[in-house]
């Protein structure tokens, strides 16, 4: 039975979902799961900052920003020597997807054709390619794309009505764009999320309804748990709740069933309970190494060893069992 993928939902029923018993809500993500992945494998990606720190932005969870005095050293753009010596270290402890991240409101042109370099490097290596680094033109998007680039990042980071409270240098409609001309080029998105940066759930709601009414769904969305870092604005903020958290990634995986559900920032501050929980949930991707760009991340022997305790695996090839059909305003067409 194909999986129907709707791109409608309204946020009251987006908040239906959220507000089903805990039970009820993981036992309804946990089969959608197990219909379309084996509940056994998890996605393993390592992440990378190719170029930290000295970002414009002003994003309000960000240590990157140049804006915030947060002790964070700032390094140039990598060398090409030392990208390809980190993703064959990551191959080597098992991950099949490399992401580089850079801190740019938007790549300069002499820049991107660098990251196009290393893209083709770490493709040659046999794994997945990802980055992350800011805003897009089409031009720049075809530019990865013919470089061998599978997936650009780019989170929406919040609910629209909230966008606006967290971030002040670039628009929400900043953000689709780039979406969708990364989608004009053929390039698969990898497109979530933060929450606990004090949303109340219905704004969760709209996160996860904006995320699943795209025209595509993402291949890959990362779930971010806020990490609050000292000298950011949301540093202090109230903790979010360890079960709101699961029930975000249940719902994740009930509104986009075919997709990677990340478990990505902040997981170095989860139990391990938390994390099997959020794998029950419908999680099966997560960053494997010791550093998310500028954040702690569980150490890889961490990892295997979680992995060995819950019975997972790596997974080798990222293909969900089931074809999907596309639903629009309730009339279904072929994807």
């Amino acid at each position: 039975m194909p999986a129907v993928l709707r791109h409608d939902w309204s946020r009251d029923q987006v908040m239906a979902l959220l507000d089903l018993p805990f039970p009820e809500l993981m036992q309804r993500a946990g089969a959608v799961h197990r219909e379309h992945f084996d509940p056994r494998e998890v996605q393993v990606s390592t992440l990378l900052s190719i170029k930290t720190g000295g970002c414009p932005e002003d994003c309000a969870y960000c240590p990157q920003a140049a804006r915030y005095d947060t002790g964070l050293k700032a390094h140039k753009l990598l060398s090409l020597e030392e990208v390809t010596q980190k993703a064959a270290a990551a191959k080597a402890a098992g991950a099949t997807r490399f992401c580089m991240g850079a801190a740019w409101r938007s790549p300069k042109d002499k820049d991107l054709a660098k990251v196009a370099e290393m893209v083709g490097a770490v493709r040659a290596m046999g794994m997945e390619t990802c980055a992350t680094l800011g805003m897009l033109s089409g031009e720049q998007a075809a530019v990865l794309k013919d470089a061998g680039l599978d997936y650009y990042n780019h989170n929406l980071d919040t609910a629209p009505e909230l966008y606006g409270d967290i971030i002040h240098t670039r628009d929400y409609q900043d953000r689709l764009d780039t979406l969708a001309q990364v989608r004009r080029v053929g390039l698969k998105t990898c497109c979530g999320g933060i929450v606990g940066m004090g949303e109340t759930r219905e704004q969760r709601a709209g996160l996860l309804q904006t995320l699943a009414n795209l025209p595509e769904h993402p291949g890959s969305v990362p779930i971010n748990r806020l990490v609050q870092v000292e000298g950011t604005p949301l540093h202090g903020t109230a903790l979010l709740d360890a079960f709101e958290f699961v029930r975000t990634i249940a719902v994740a995986r009930l509104m986009m069933p075919l997709s990677m559900v990340r478990l990505s920032a902040g997981r170095a501050e989860m139990s391990e309970e938390l994390q099997a929980l959020c794998f029950l949930a419908g999680a099966n991707s997560i960053f494997y190494g010791e550093k998310l760009l500028t954040t702690g991340n569980p150490d890889v022997e961490a990892d295997q060893a979680l992995f060995t305790r819950l019975g997972l695996v790596p997974m080798a090839v990222e293909a969900p069992a089931a074809a999907a059909r596309t639903v629009h305003a309730g009339v279904t067409c072929a994807a």
